[in-house]
């Protein structure tokens, strides 16, 4: 099996990243995550993103003045099926804050790893290899999808 076949009938959670490569068909990446993001669609994986992805992805298309990609990242965010972008809470907050101290991350990770945990993810996607999860989520990044053996630390 591939890896998107590994998270069927998972909670999976999405860092930023992915979700630039597939809707700007970011290459090498975009090949990679469009049958992530068809298994979401079809239901077959449950995803779940913080709304720090929100403000993250509407940057660019704001800046460009380009409403069509702006319109496109807040309707696939806030309407896709399968697809849950959760506000910040205080529960999240509150984990955001224990993985700040634990983990030494930035504010805006802390949230997505929090985001993650409070939704009962399993798998982390990012393509950030610095970003550090707890041992109970798994970390996959976009480069090591593509190139298996240049992966230092697997999982973290």
């Amino acid at each position: 099996m591939g890896w998107v076949e590994d998270l069927y009938d998972h909670t999976i959670a999405l860092d930023t990243a992915p979700l630039i490569s597939f809707i700007a068909k970011e290459e090498p990446y975009h090949d990679l995550v469009r049958p992530l993001f068809q298994a979401i669609d079809e239901g077959k994986i449950h995803a779940v993103t913080s709304i720090i992805t929100l403000i993250e992805v509407m940057v660019r298309p704001l800046r460009e003045k380009d409403e069509k990609l702006a319109a496109q990242y807040k309707d696939i965010l806030l309407g896709a099926k399968n697809l849950t972008t959760l506000p910040l809470s205080e529960t999240i907050a509150l984990e955001a804050a224990k993985q700040r101290a634990t983990l030494n991350l930035r504010t805006p990770d802390a949230i997505q790893v929090a985001t993650a945990r409070i939704a009962g993810a399993e798998t982390f996607i990012t393509n950030d290899k610095r970003l550090r999860v707890p041992p109970e989520l798994t970390r996959l990044t976009l480069d090591e999808l593509l190139n298996p053996t240049s992966s230092t630390e697997p999982g973290q």
